[in-house]
């Protein structure tokens, strides 16, 4: 491991997965397990974390989607086993946007690489914020206080912006919070931030707990340029994130998974942490 990885990597453990990768561990009767068994016996040992929600008929989505419907397909008592046949849009619940789903010419969910699953997490929490002024948007303010208390966000890193709107799941209309004018009122990111993490800090992906990246101050006007900025950087995100506040700011690791749809354009994804 380079020593300008080991510095721009927090600590936890991100850190001890690098070091254990780079360097032989002897176990208790003297051996030398393989870095992965060692690693895995490592991650076995912390706390994991679910970011994702269930979804099911009727939970929050985009005002443009229909509604999921399932069925069953086959029975214990007929057929002998149980089926279901699931029909949604791939912006379901807890998903991955990759570049595709808003930039033609992009990449599509199967053309997300496996390496890209496995990132630092880093969460931007504004929940305070948020609490006080249900438009708040994250500011540089709020990424330079991170990175006083933390260091510099790590290059790769997955980052997720905590607001706490999750706890409004799984109630549509409190996540959408329209006013008597139709107006929405929810949260959302800033291209000065996401323009600062994709192009100075690198990273990895993004993701929050709304239905969107932008603000509902924008996209009640169908303003979604905040997630054309991210998609085009050819990066994926993660929309309708829960327990962000069960994890860290710094220090923990994510793994994004998700099926492999050809040509897809967006998918369910199960989001895990797993703490320091």
């Amino acid at each position: 491991m380079s020593n300008h990885v080991a510095r721009r990597t927090p600590g936890g453990i991100f850190a001890l997965t690098l070091m254990i990768a780079a360097s032989s561990v002897f176990a208790a009767d003297g051996s030398v397990p393989a870095p992965l068994e060692q690693a895995y016996r490592t991650l076995r040992a912390h706390r994991w974390v679910d970011l994702t929600h269930e979804f099911a008929p009727g939970i929050p989505h985009w005002k443009g989607f229909a509604d999921e419907s399932v069925k069953p397909v086959y029975t214990y008592d007929k057929g002998g086993f149980f089926a279901q046949q699931f029909t949604h849009v791939g912006q379901w619940g807890t998903h991955v946007d990759p570049p595709a789903h808003f930039i033609r010419g992009g990449r599509t969910v199967d053309q997300i690489r496996p390496d890209e699953m496995l990132l630092p997490l880093a969460v931007i929490d504004v929940h305070a914020q948020v609490a006080a002024n249900p438009d708040y948007v994250v500011t540089l303010d709020d990424v330079k206080q991170w990175e006083a208390r933390h260091g510099e966000i790590p290059m790769g890193a997955f980052v997720a912006l905590r607001t706490d709107w999750s706890k409004r799941w799984p109630d549509g209309k409190a996540m959408q919070n329209v006013d008597a004018k139709g107006i929405a009122h929810y949260p959302g990111w800033s291209l000065p931030v996401l323009k600062f993490l994709y192009e100075t800090r690198k990273i990895g992906a993004s993701g929050h707990e709304t239905t969107d990246t932008d603000p509902g101050s924008a996209t009640t006007r169908d303003d979604y340029s905040l997630e054309t900025y991210v998609l085009g950087t050819d990066h994926y995100q993660i929309e309708l994130l829960a327990n962000l506040d069960q994890v860290p700011e710094a220090g923990a690791l994510v793994f994004v998974s998700f099926p492999k749809p050809q040509h897809g354009s967006g998918f369910p994804a199960r989001v895990l942490a797993v703490l320091p």
